[in-house]
């Protein structure tokens, strides 16, 4: 039988796994949404209100709210669900190969410099033409699909990151 102690230890372990792997499902729920709400407003907008109720504030502020609110939201309920229910074995290995995943560091590190590049870059162009908020929240998030896109063309055209070696 096993002592409290470590029934204690792998309760922790598991808490810390389950919060590691629910942090990852929020940044892939924001990444998912930053590609997925510019062209969902963009086809909602045009086809319900016409081309004449367009504007870059609005497609911009659709974008920052559904990435940080449902984008993010999403991600960690089906991250807490998905983890938190399960055997601290299981979570362990999830962990182990979410934290080597050379891919996924890549997709990640793109989304950032997507993010920082438009957070920056989007404000200096259409200054006049949204609110900041807006703007660079906004941009953010345009960016982040950006980089997504960007890290996917790359895998398609065969610069594969390499794998991690986890045996030795």
């Amino acid at each position: 039988m096993e002592s409290e102690s470590e029934i204690a230890a792998t309760a922790a372990a598991h808490a810390a796994d389950t919060e590691y792997l629910v942090r990852k499902n929020m940044t892939s729920g924001y990444q998912l949404f930053s590609l997925l709400t510019p062209p969902v407003y963009l086809a909602f907008s045009l086809s319900r209100y016409g081309r004449s109720s367009f504007s870059v504030n609005r497609l911009l502020r659709a974008t920052w709210i559904g990435v940080y609110s449902l984008g993010i939201a999403a991600g960690g309920a089906f991250g807490y669900v998905r983890y938190g229910f399960s055997s601290p074995e299981h979570v362990q290995k999830q962990r182990i190969r979410v934290t080597y995943d050379t891919s996924r560091l890549r997709a990640e590190d793109h989304s950032v410099i997507g993010s920082l590049l438009c957070g920056v870059v989007v404000p200096a162009i259409f200054w006049k033409r949204a609110h900041i908020v807006n703007l660079v929240l906004g941009g953010a998030g345009v960016g982040s699909s950006i980089g997504l896109v960007w890290h996917y063309t790359r895998a398609w055209t065969g610069d594969v990151p390499p794998k991690a070696n986890l045996h030795g």
